[in-house]
């Protein structure tokens, strides 16, 4: 078989029966126009096959091929009719393509915001931090009270900064230990008691602890408050040891609030007491400065007292259902009732006895609070019955709404030891320390006849031994006078 030129391949193909008879074969017969039933035969193309455009007039020179003399036509360039094996398919849809969203860009504002105000918040966080630590270390805004602080022997500064915090001098140990190690004070500072105040600079505290030459220029004075003394008899005592006014003192120590743990103890409703404070200087030997501060004074006085209310006897107390109050104002009868400390626990035996059995012992009836009661008449500049009577226990019921003196720790041990005893009576003879206990009214009766007795020859003899030595001094005066003559 010859085989036929390109161009005659080219006019063959083209012609125009053809044509028409491709695309009689291309259309496919259709039964109606609705889309579900179009079926398309696509062109497959054979393999390594190329298809090209043509044009339906094949006749006219192309000018793209006459450019390119290099290219030669082959048999396998041209499609023929042959070349495309219909396959019908039915239409299926094409899954649609999905629109990429476009991400919206968030806005940095709100961040930025956030990130502006936290900074903010932190460092007025700070700011009032450092406020706080600046106003602690210069004393800015705090009490002026005055504390006693004491130092014990080889107490370190992280143990003082620890008490000065508790005491409510320093809000912060730490800083004041950095304060301290700074000023290379760690090695510097003094046992012993010091003055202080909450307002004081950390410099001027450090001063004050590392120094002693205030106390060296003063001179020490030794003064001793006795069992049952009052605190106007403090007073004097203190004003002729040259401590302190007299006055002042009464002021300072019932003004109180000077930040002892005792103090948290104390009744809030005073209306009827006529010293505040009354009771609660501990008796005992204290040593002062001349001319001493009042407060300071108070301060050491204070402070004994806290120390000699252990845990120990406040739990006895509590366990007795008795508030401090009570138990001091207790304490204060019983101290000035007792002859001596060997019957004090029955004396307080006899109250804890009465105020047990208010129905048949509904008033106390103890002789120092009627002496108290007149004491208090005496020193009102405005009289008050209703305060005057309430500290009489022949009067009031109970105990009296303060203390009548200041007792020892034997008297306060006394009401706390509670002992069990069947008496309701007592008298003591004052002029020779023996008491008398009863359990009726009869035998109480019958002690007191005879105390009136052994009171009655006590003075009978007492008067007489005065008139003897009173002869004795006169004889032997007008003896050294017949000396001196001769």
């Amino acid at each position: 078989m010859q085989k036929k030129d390109n161009n005659d391949i080219l006019n063959e193909d083209f012609t125009d029966n053809n044509i028409d008879d491709y695309e009689e074969q291309s259309e496919p017969e259709t039964q109606d126009d609705t889309p579900e039933n179009i079926q398309e035969v696509p062109r497959k193309l054979k393999k390594n096959n190329k298809i090209k455009n043509h044009s339906r007039f094949p006749e006219e020179p192309d000018p793209l091929f006459d450019d390119y003399e290099e290219y030669s036509k082959t048999e396998e360039d041209f499609i023929s009719e042959e070349d495309y094996e219909p396959e019908p398919k039915t239409v299926q849809e094409m899954p649609r393509k999905r629109k990429k969203k476009k991400r919206k860009k968030r806005s940095r504002l709100p961040g930025i915001i956030i990130l502006t105000t936290f900074v903010f918040a932190l460092s007025i966080c700070l700011s009032l931090v450092i406020i706080a630590f600046g106003r602690d270390m210069l004393g800015i805004g705090k009490s002026d009270s005055t504390h006693l602080i004491v130092i014990p022997e080889g107490a370190t500064t992280v143990d003082i900064s620890e008490l000065l915090k508790d005491e409510g001098i320093i809000k912060s140990p730490e800083c004041f230990q950095l304060f301290s190690r700074l000023r290379k004070s760690d090695s510097s500072y003094i046992a012993g008691e010091h003055f202080v105040r909450p307002n004081m600079a950390y410099e001027t505290i450090i001063n004050e602890l590392t120094s002693i030459e205030e106390a060296e220029q003063q001179e020490t004075v030794e003064v001793t408050f006795p069992e049952g003394c009052t605190i106007s008899e403090a007073g004097y005592i203190l004003e002729e040891n040259n401590v302190c006014s007299a006055d002042d003192f009464v002021f300072y120590f019932n003004s109180a609030g000077l930040g002892f743990s005792f103090e948290n103890r104390l009744p809030t409703d005073t209306s009827l007491k006529f010293y505040k404070m009354e009771g609660y200087l501990f008796p005992d030997t204290y040593f002062f400065y001349e001319n001493m501060s009042p407060e300071q004074v108070c301060q050491k006085i204070y402070l004994n007292f806290d120390n000699k209310m252990t845990p120990e006897r406040y739990a006895k107390m509590e366990s007795l259902g008795l508030s401090l109050d009570e138990l001091i104002t207790f304490a204060s009868v019983v101290q000035k009732e007792a002859a001596n400390t060997d019957t004090m626990l029955y004396v307080a035996s006899v109250f804890w006895n009465r105020l047990r059995n208010p129905g048949y012992f509904p008033l106390l009836q103890s002789d120092p609070t009627s002496n108290y009661s007149e004491f208090v008449s005496a020193k009102m500049d405005v009289y008050d019955k209703t305060i005057v009577d309430s500290y009489d226990t022949y009067k009031s019921p109970g105990l009296p709404p303060g203390a009548i003196c200041n007792p020892g720790i034997e008297a306060i041990d006394a009401v706390l030891e509670n002992v069990e005893s069947n008496y309701y009576f007592f008298i003591a003879n004052i002029y020779t320390g023996q008491t008398y206990f009863s359990e009726t009214l009869e035998e109480h009766e019958a002690y007191q006849e005879m105390v009136e007795g052994q009171v009655d020859e006590y003075l009978i003899a007492s008067r007489e031994a005065e008139r003897e030595a009173e002869q004795k001094a006169k004889e032997e005066a007008e003896s050294e006078a017949q000396n001196a003559e001769t």
